[in-house]
Parts: C-alpha cells; structure tokens; sequence
C-alpha cells in the first residue's frame, strides 16, 4: 500500500511520521493511494483542503489536543486498519464573499463557514434562505452554517444542533443573538442557498471564515453545498464518525 505521510509541525507528530515512515516508507501525495494525517483536527482540515483534488481517501490518527476527525495513534498494524476501516463522505461547503470594496473571494469549508463582528458593536444581517428573506434584521454577534461534520465543532460550542452524517441537513445557528431574542436557528436541506447581508458595512463592519480561511470587511456571502467536492475520511470501525456524533449527544461533559 502506498502511503503518503503528512504531519503537523508540533515534535511529537513529526516525530511520530519519522517511525511510520521508517516503517512504512512514504511516496509523495500524489502517487499515494492513502493520504495519513497526522496531527489535530485543524491540521486534518488543512490537509483536506490541500490535497483533496487528488481524489484519495484520508486516514488520520490523533497527536494533537482534539481528535474528532482522527483514528488513535500507533505504528504496528497500520495497513490492516486501513483496510478494515470505515469511509465517511464529507460534502464541504462553498463560500462566495463579496467585500465592501466590490471584491469577491471563494473558499470551501468542510466544518463550517461562520461570520463574525469585527468591532464592538453588534453585526446586523439580513438573512436569506434560497433568494427569499427570512430575517430581515438579525443583530448578533455573528452566524455560522455547519455541516454534519462540523456540527460538533463551533456550532455546538454556539449551542446549535448536532447532525447526523447522513442526514443531508445544515445547520443556521445564530451566535449571541441579540434580536430576535428568541430565535435560535433553523435545520435546513442540505441544498439550500443561503445568503447574509451586513446592513452598516462601514459602522458594523463583519469577517467570514470558511474553516480557517477569513475574510474581512464583508458586504454579503452567499453559502450552499458543493457537492462535486466530495472526500473520503476513513475510520476504525470502532471508532466510525457516524458512532462518534451519536455518542456526542449524550456527552455529559
């Protein structure tokens, strides 16, 4: 098996990549049949972004501080887990930004795309859902969508839903929301277009993030599904995704 193996910076992932790859050997990403991350589940993000348009699954294994998205960490049997494990599909998002300057940028995001205030004062977003307003006046501190994935990360931090993986939703979760004060969010269809519009660009200023990619001084951002951007992550049978997130909802701490 051709194994391609990428690590975070940190001493103990690199030096856990040195054992395997003295192990294993190691070829380039490109003519790997496996990509292995090794690190947290941000450098797992980065990896995904990086090489996802060689079409390969991803195998991670956990040396950083979280490990959502990664198999725990050993040398011996590696080959075997792999070939044992389970697939997850991840279906990112796509995000288009249009800035107060007339520039316009796009990123994907496999966890969430989440727009922020930048200055002290509350933003105030128009919410639209498929062209058709559904909050014309959102003050909050920001708002983020989320994929199943991604549900456990930020979004429930924000006290939004989690998903299921194969449930083909999204999740709109406000982040502080000032009014409507009750409102909480939406579950939506996984195909559903949305779009933000800051109503005082140049007093309530707001940034998006897609993952780890920001934006700043954003007018408007439109989010849907990116379907075509399909990747395979690969899990311990033990330790599949899907068991992961349902496991999630009865965490007590």
């Amino acid at each position: 098996m051709r194994l391609a193996f990428v690590a975070s910076e940190t001493d103990v992932a690199q030096q856990a990549r040195d054992a395997l790859v003295k192990h294993y050997g190691n070829v380039d990403p490109s003519e790997a049949e496996i990509v292995v991350s090794l690190g947290g589940d941000g450098f797992m993000l980065r990896t995904l972004h990086t090489y996802r348009s060689l079409g390969l699954p991803f195998y991670g294994m956990k040396l950083g501080r979280l490990g959502f998205l990664m198999n725990q960490h050993a040398v011996e049997g590696l080959v075997e887990r792999i070939e044992r494990a389970h697939p997850a599909v991840l279906h990112p998002l796509e995000m288009h930004v249009t800035c107060h300057d007339g520039s316009e940028q796009r990123a994907l995001a496999f966890n969430e795309v989440a727009l922020l205030r930048q200055s002290n004062q509350a933003a105030h977003l128009r919410v639209r859902l498929n062209d058709a307003v559904k909050l014309e006046e959102l003050v909050c501190d920001g708002i983020l969508v989320s994929t199943p994935a991604g549900s456990t990360a930020y979004n429930l931090s924000a006290h939004g839903p989690i998903l299921p993986l194969d449930a083909n939703v999204l999740a709109l979760t406000p982040i502080s929301p000032f009014r409507p004060r009750r409102w909480r969010g939406a579950i939506l269809p996984h195909a559903t277009r949305v779009g933000f519009e800051t109503k005082d660009p140049n007093k309530r200023p707001i940034s998006a993030t897609a993952d780890f990619h920001e934006v700043r001084d954003v007018r408007s951002v439109e989010i849907r599904q990116a379907r075509r951007h399909a990747v395979r992550l690969l899990f311990d049978p033990e330790h599949n995704l899907q068991q992961r997130i349902l496991d999630e909802q009865f965490a007590l701490s």
